[in-house]
């Protein structure tokens, strides 16, 4: 089992945006590093925090996993889709997806500026400035902290 953080604007695709689809193709992805997880380490049944962007108050705000393991982005062939990248080819995709599964909502959002005061968390790559990957690893041990946060806060 790996644990993720998957960033999304909540105006483009939020968590009730997946509870009312239950499974959605994490399309889109145009960074390699973040293509690489979703094609070569994100596996069915890996646990996911949602995380809201770009809005007032960004944090986790859910829980999904993955649904089906990557497989190329169609979004990348097809020139009227919003994510077309002409120099992918379907013989040899430059661009992949993950199917997510809703789980469930937090009891609340966990604000990124909650997240920042934990030593605990220091290590999470969310928290490091610069930090602008829209999909990154969480260990075991960060989960756990977190989930341990629904309550409130634990300063």
């Amino acid at each position: 089992m790996q644990y993720w953080l998957m960033k999304s604007e909540p105006d483009v695709f939020g968590i009730d945006h997946l509870k009312d689809v239950k499974v959605e193709p994490w399309d889109g992805v145009r960074n390699y590093q973040a293509r690489n997880m979703m094609r070569d380490q994100m596996k069915k049944g890996d646990l996911i925090f949602f995380y809201h962007s770009n809005c007032d108050e960004p944090g986790i705000v859910g829980i999904m996993t993955v649904a089906k393991e990557g497989y190329p982005d169609p979004t990348a062939f097809d020139p009227n889709a919003k994510y077309y990248d002409p120099k992918s080819d379907p013989d040899n995709p430059r661009w992949y997806l993950v199917d997510v599964r809703y789980k469930r909502k937090l009891k609340r959002n966990i604000p990124l500026s909650e997240l920042k005061q934990y030593p605990e968390l220091e290590d999470m790559q969310l928290v490091r400035k610069g930090n602008r990957l829209s999909i990154m690893p969480v260990t075991e041990a960060q989960w756990e902290f977190i989930l341990g946060l629904e309550d409130g806060p634990g300063i």
